[in-house]
């Protein structure tokens, strides 16, 4: 141990690193530094380094040189289930040095009991998630259980603070700026393109230079391999199902692996293809945010205590979670992003200085290619780019209700508050008065009807909640996540499962069955609230969940048209991609990057329009609904359109002779307009921004509603507002959703800016190699089961000898 050691640390805590022959690494010291000189800091380091006791080694310190009985430390993750890890992992320390430290969680999974306790009572170390901290800052003792706190630590930063999870955090920090205003703000990350921008969002006022940027040593790189089973890539999918037995192979000579899987059908059914594998009957569970909280925690537990051999999770598991034995960690389809599989690598090995083992598996050629563009990004150090927006408008008026819950305010007070939080710096007084207006009577429209009028000001000008009813259904309803409405799958004799979207329950009917929790499950009987069932043998299909797709990244969708472009690459390809690249060369064109290749070509009685503009799926789903609109206008007689990441395929009766004038900018001004405000879109995003704005209420007292109901309310509001109040301020949010996060307008708006100068238009007389992969979708982008997967490859196999044909 060194001298500098000695004088960094309390002696109790350099006699606890000693003791376990450790060194504190130099970025732990540094945050110690920064935390005694008072400052601000956003850690960056890689995962295994350290970050979390980096985080807490200040408030440690601190209390064990200045103990204190009241909240010094409020911990923010992103999820429920880091919030539960990190309380493990520092009661260790906290315990083995015999410290009289308290360390609780506190998430929407607390007992009702507890969170009353915590708020007369709090422990020195609270750990929490955005959603739970602002339902604390809503009752009237958050003044005084905060009044002492010192720091404020945000874990895994990058996962939510350029959304509007981020927005309510950053307000929330503000609040607490006001009521706490010595303490200060750390943010940890292991994966941030953009440090600047996370200093700014973290500073009060936006004050990049009162936050220090502390850089943790680099790791060991990691080994990342994709998995090619027999040395083949399929031309269709996107699920990797196809290599199950490989991935079980992995699972048995690793100790503990994480399967990661981009959603939670496809969770639950590789667990199955997994299962069907096992001929070890190896110990393997499921992890996804739609199991019932006992049932993840169970799974959590066993994790910690090395009793898994296997794990399939989903995002619900790649943020921070810290299971040491976890040796190997494998991707299941296309990662979409340099930054997320670098997220999920460090799930593996835990250790900075050892490397981390991960194994991806494409779905299908396409996907092999960006698989190799995340390798080639993660090797290179780069990450995807953070883009930060305004803040939210829905969830500054969640935040104000939140604040009128606990105590009257005064208007010009509250905006110079919001205004020291970075996304709404630039917040206009008009439009503060707009938002304000809109929780006082929910606007002109509306202000007939009592339900809406939950602010009032008073004759001494402050603002405060007009009814005690309004508080109460503010706690119930307050969040940010707003999900379909969920049916909870339980057993006759009560035990819960977890939850469906009422969607998919509606399709089912007594006797269905269905795979959930790992299971095969047969319905018995469906009521308003529950889907009861049974265990069962039979067969059985996934159910669907309604939640947005992940985008590919600009950055791995600018290396796969590199590679494209460059034929001296693809000898690291094997041998059948290698050739359906060489092929389309010969056969037609292949895309310069910035290039945007269209193809025409007539199959089985259709003609069909090919663009590979690789800018996403949702752009890619927007600008199909525009082009088709479009070719009707046309007279092209569309039947309709499919969309993959990386392509959109057109198919009509009459063929494209001019794909230049449906690609014309003009578009998004017209057509795009149109077709958002007639289509479910709109209507769609009103629905989450009045819930989260306050405006429609998913639970009473006693009761909640239904997803039906609550769609059947807002649709009502929102045909009113339409007609009668268009400038409203919930449809001006709707319509930045609408825009930003649902239709991916910005990338579909540079797609359309460089398509009439960059324009390949190749008409050719049959379906091209490149073409396969999109085309095989049509008619089963929501099939999945394994006998539709199976026909899926017959049915690209046949189309794939078509389009392999020399000339």
């Amino acid at each position: 141990m060194t001298w500098t050691i000695v004088i960094d640390l309390p002696l109790v805590l350099a006699e606890w690193f000693a003791a376990r022959d450790w060194t504190p690494r130099t970025h732990q010291l540094e945050m110690l530094r920064e935390g005694r000189a008072g400052r601000h800091a956003l850690l960056v380091a890689a995962t295994g380094a350290g970050k979390t006791l980096a985080g807490f080694l200040p408030t440690l310190a601190d209390l064990i040189e200045q103990p204190t009985e009241g909240l010094h430390t409020l911990y923010v993750s992103p999820l429920k289930a880091l919030a539960v890890d990190i309380q493990r992992n520092l009661m260790t320390p906290v315990a083995e040095m015999g410290l009289p430290i308290r360390v609780e969680t506190r998430t929407g999974d607390t007992p009702s009991d507890r969170k009353a306790r915590q708020r007369v009572k709090p422990p020195q170390i609270l750990l929490t998630t955005p959603e739970s901290l602002s339902l604390l800052l809503s009752y009237p003792d958050s003044f005084t259980m905060f009044e002492g706190l010192r720091t404020i630590v945000v874990d895994e930063v990058h996962a939510f603070a350029t959304g509007k999870r981020g927005d309510l955090l950053n307000l929330c920090m503000a609040r607490l700026g006001r009521i706490a205003p010595d303490s200060r703000r750390v943010a940890l990350s292991a994966t941030v393109a953009d440090a600047d921008g996370y200093r700014a969002w973290l500073a009060p006022d936006g004050d990049i230079d009162t936050v220090s940027l502390v850089q943790g040593e680099t790791g060991v790189d990691p080994n990342i391999a994709i998995l090619l089973p027999e040395g083949r890539v399929p031309w269709a999918g996107h699920s990797g199902r196809y290599a199950a037995a490989q991935v079980m192979a992995e699972i048995e000579t690793h100790r503990t692996t994480i399967v990661f899987c981009n959603t939670r059908s496809l969770a639950e059914l590789i667990f199955q293809d997994l299962w069907k594998e096992n001929a070890l009957r190896l110990p393997i569970g499921i992890h996804h945010g739609s199991l019932e909280k006992e049932a993840r925690a169970k799974v959590e537990g066993a994790m910690a205590a090395g009793l898994l051999r296997g794990l399939v999770a989903t995002a619900s598991l790649d943020l921070g979670v810290d299971w040491g034995d976890v040796d190997c960690v494998i991707q299941m389809g296309a990662p979409k992003g340099s930054s997320r599989l670098l997220q999920r690598i460090g799930r593996s090995n835990h250790r900075l200085d050892e490397p981390s083992e991960a194994i991806v598996v494409p779905g299908n050629r396409f996907e092999y290619l960006e698989a190799r563009a995340a390798l080639d990004a993660v090797e290179a150090g780069e990450l995807d780019a953070d883009v930060f927006r305004m803040g939210a408008l829905d969830v500054l008026a969640q935040h104000l209700m939140a604040c009128a819950c606990a105590a009257p305010f005064d208007r010009d007070v509250m905006l110079d508050e919001v205004r020291s939080s970075l996304p709404y710096s630039a917040l206009t007084g008009d439009l503060f008065d707009q938002v304000l207006g809109f929780i006082r009577d929910g606007g002109y429209s509306l202000k007939a009807y009592d339900r809406f009028k939950r602010l009032t000001q008073d004759a001494d000008g402050l603002w405060r909640v007009t009814h005690p009813k309004f508080i109460t259904q503010h706690r119930l309803n307050a969040g940010i996540i707003v999900e379909a409405t969920m049916l909870k799958v339980r057993f006759r004799n009560g035990r819960v499962l977890g939850k469906v979207e009422e969607g998919f329950a509606a399709t089912l009917a007594h006797g269905d069955t269905f795979y959930f929790a790992g299971m095969s499950l047969e319905v018995e009987k469906i009521d308003t609230e529950d889907l009861i069932v049974r265990a069962t043998a039979k067969p059985a299909r996934i159910p669907t969940y309604g939640g947005s797709r992940m985008p590919l990244s600009t950055n791995l969708a600018n290396r796969v048209r590199g590679f494209l472009a460059t034929p001296a690459d693809w000898d690291r390809f094997p041998p059948d991609v290698h050739e359906w690249l060489t092929m389309q060369a010969k056969r037609s064109s292949l895309p310069e990057p910035g290039q945007l290749l269209v193809e025409t070509f007539p199959h089985e009685g259709r003609h069909f329009m090919v663009a590979y503009s690789f800018e996403g799926w949702n752009a890619h789903q927007s600008l199909g609904m525009l082009l088709t609109r479009r070719m009707e206008t046309q007279g092209l007689q569309p039947m309709g359109f499919v969309a993959n990441d990386y392509a959109l395929a057109t198919f009509s009766l009459r063929p494209v002779t001019d794909p230049a004038s449906l690609f014309d900018a003009d578009i998004l001004e017209h057509e795009f307009v149109d077709w958002v405000q007639q289509s479910h879109l709109l209507k769609r995003a009103f629905r989450e921004v009045a819930v989260i704005g306050g405006l429609v209420e998913r639970q009473h007292p006693g009761k909640r509603k239904t997803g039906k109901q609550v769609t059947f309310s807002t649709d009502l509001i929102y045909d009113v507002l339409r007609k009668y109040e268009p400038s409203h301020i919930l449809l001006e949010a709707a319509w930045a959703d609408a825009r930003a996060r649902m239709t991916d307008v910005g990338r579909l708006a540079a797609l359309l800016d460089r398509a009439a100068d960059t324009m390949l238009h190749v008409d050719l007389p049959r379906v091209t190699p490149l073409a396969v992969p999109v085309l095989t979708m049509i008619g089963r982008e929501r099939v999945a089961t394994g006998s539709a997967d199976d026909a899926l490859l017959i049915e690209a196999e046949a189309l794939a000898t078509v389009a392999m044909a020399p000339d």
